[in-house]
């Protein structure tokens, strides 16, 4: 497995990680006063990154280019949603279905790492 797809693969199960605790957090504040709902962009990063839309890093010495290899989680608010007459924006139906969608996502990333690591493993042992 080349070093870039295990950098992507990590990224991507780091984001999933990140979007679980967030998700938690958003449910525990569901109750609290002005709470904006955090959320994990990942994917619409690595889409901009690999659609062009994104610098390429293409030197070691270019800066601020954005390489698929190396796109980051990062967490922001959620301001689309409807909020509460106390400000709170928390959908529990909503976080509820994105917490089923990121166990899914997560056992699929750690199924493919795991076959990667198999067939690595046969072609070693061969």
């Amino acid at each position: 497995m080349s070093n870039s797809t295990y950098n992507l693969m990590k990224n991507a199960l780091d984001a999933t990680e990140l979007r679980q605790q967030m998700i938690s957090s958003n449910l525990t504040n569901v109750n609290t006063p002005d709470y904006k709902v955090n959320k994990v962009d990942f994917e619409d990063q690595l889409k901009k990154a690999y659609d062009g839309t994104a610098m390429r890093k293409t030197n070691v010495r270019h800066i601020g280019a954005n390489n698929p290899y190396e796109v980051k989680p990062i967490v922001t608010k959620r301001t689309d949603t409807a909020m509460k007459e106390n400000g709170n924006n928390v959908d529990i139906d909503m976080e509820m279905t994105d917490e089923a969608a990121t166990t899914i996502q997560y056992n699929a990333l750690v199924a493919q790492l795991n076959a990667k690591y198999a067939m690595l493993h046969s072609a070693i042992t061969r």
